[in-house]
């Protein structure tokens, strides 16, 4: 990939911020990955040095992309996979939008049942276009990203998972949303099947459609997606228009198939932090990372073939949440090894439930191989693209929370300092409701080092230093309660504005407070 690299600087980094002839608006890939923790990969994203977990996984492609751009260390998402596709979709943060659990079906919640609170309305049918406003209930219209950039000359691309509007909606199809091309996006928030020879689930729930001419095939769903895309981008190039393409992968989100190209590897191999043999799921896992990462090498190849298109192509890698941390799915000790060295997984509060794996490569703007400790948050991709792509009067029918990162891009460094994170789930996760572990219905705040999670049910408030403590382990809640009240405060205030839902208990059936609210009960 250093070509392309090379390409980009020869043409002139002085003349303009990337190597764009003519001015020409940049193509842009969103790569976003579905379930990937923030540790599943060989890229180190804790203090620069490869924990053990890194060492499990092999994604040289994510390495090149790591050695040509930016590398985000502070990077998060929403646990749950919805709520940070609306966040993306819109630019508002999830309190606002109120999709704040998974979608599916019309009108149907998607929550477990407590005996002790009961959840609030929230946004069960997802996102719909603008011209939707008010016609679906439980539900938020938008003027959507990619709409967008579709109005300011750019052909835009959805592959993969979509998952932002409930199944029957016109926020279920991705061409109702801005996208010129939809291929495989839908309702469903997984794959029946990652299998071509089970024609990716036909007939069940989930199935992907879409992709009926590999129907049969002996081919992995991850990299049936990846050539059509290249079909697309190329496509574009002959149409000689700008695209965005929204590589949204379903991998690697279970089930957990068994991609032969390289499960071989790991099925069986001795694993320095299990301190035992990869077991038949996790050599599963591994190799649905392996995959997704030679479809992001494979779109870098196609770049660096045609290094015309590569030299005015920016690229985006995230995920949409973090990675699973139950031993249901996972190997290892729940909650602790699975995103170590961060507590929990997706559905949780904590760190590994939300921190994510980054990276961004624009062509004579980005610094080969450099950390950025920048704070950003998924609704903050909204602003950004649309700065990258040069769009600048656009009018939203929504208020816009995120806060365009460019120039954390170009210098490479932190920008905003102050920069406040703020997550909003009044929900109940379906697979654990382990409240110890930061399940269940939550709303926190990240500001400097401190990490302060309230839970509706219970009423607590606990704090964390994540730089010094960053599997947070050691709550210093009763050691700094000034700490805690200035958090707790910051937190409802910015609930209070988005006037975020809230839920309420059963046996009383008063709305829980606000966690400043708790701090004077």
């Amino acid at each position: 990939m250093e070509k392309i690299f090379l390409t980009a600087v020869s043409c002139g980094i002085l003349t303009s911020v990337s190597c764009m002839a003519n001015n020409r608006q940049p193509n842009i890939i969103m790569f976003l990955v579905d379930d990937m923790g923030w540790q599943d990969t060989s890229v180190p994203f804790y203090n620069n040095e490869q924990t053990p977990l890194n060492r499990r996984f092999h994604t040289p492609n994510m390495e090149r992309m790591a050695e040509m751009g930016v590398k985000f260390t502070q990077a998060y998402a929403c646990a749950i996979s919805s709520p940070t596709r609306c966040s993306l979709m819109s630019g508002m943060n999830a309190s606002r939008h109120r999709v704040t659990n998974w979608t599916l079906e019309l009108n149907q919640k998607t929550d477990s049942k407590s005996n002790a609170i009961e959840l609030p309305e929230w946004n069960f049918n997802g996102i719909q276009p603008a011209e939707g406003d008010g016609k679906i209930n439980n539900a938020t219209a938008i003027t959507p990203l990619p709409q967008i950039l579709k109005d300011n000359g750019y052909r835009t691309i959805h592959c993969g998972k979509a998952h932002f509007g409930a199944r029957t909606t016109p926020g279920a199809d991705p061409s109702t949303m801005g996208f010129d091309v939809n291929i495989a996006g839908g309702p469903n928030g997984a794959p029946g099947s990652y299998l071509g020879t089970k024609n990716f689930g036909e007939g069940t729930p989930f199935e992907v459609k879409g992709l009926e001419k590999y129907h049969g095939q002996d081919i992995f769903l991850t990299e049936a997606l990846t050539i059509e895309a290249i079909r697309e981008m190329k496509e574009s190039v002959k149409m000689n228009k700008p695209f965005y393409l929204y590589m949204s992968h379903y991998a690697v989100h279970g089930p957990y198939d068994n991609d032969s190209r390289f499960s071989g590897k790991y099925r069986g191999q001795y694993d320095e932090q299990l301190k035992a043999a990869m077991n038949e799921n996790e050599a599963r896992y591994a190799a649905l990372v392996e995959g997704m990462d030679k479809s992001l090498g494979d779109i870098m190849d196609y770049l660096e073939q045609n290094p015309e298109v590569a030299a005015n192509t920016i690229l985006l890698f995230m995920s949409d949440n973090g990675g699973q941390g139950l031993n249901n799915v996972r190997q290892g000790i729940a909650n602790r090894d699975q995103n170590y060295p961060a507590r929990a997984g997706k559905g949780s509060a904590f760190m590994g439930g939300v921190r994510e794996p980054m990276m961004v490569y624009w062509p004579g703007v980005t610094k080969p191989g450099t950390e950025c400790e920048q704070k950003v948050i998924i609704e903050d991709f909204f602003p950004t693209i649309l700065e990258m792509a040069g769009v600048r009067n656009y009018k939203t029918i929504q208020k816009i929370d995120g806060k365009s990162f460019v120039k954390s891009v170009k210098k490479g460094k932190v920008t905003e300092k102050d920069k406040v994170i703020v997550w909003h789930f009044p929900n109940l996760w379906g697979e654990t409701q382990n409240k110890e572990e930061g399940y269940g219905a939550y709303s926190a705040i990240l500001k400097g080092d401190y990490h302060l999670i309230y839970t509706w049910e219970t009423g607590v408030l606990r704090l964390y230093n994540i730089k010094e403590d960053i599997g947070e382990q050691n709550d210093l809640a009763k050691s700094m309660p000034e700490k805690v009240k200035e958090l707790a405060v910051q937190l409802s205030d910015y609930l209070r504005e988005r006037e975020a839902q809230r839920p309420s208990m059963k046996d009383t059936g008063e709305i829980i407070p606000f966690p400043d609210e708790t701090l004077s009960l």
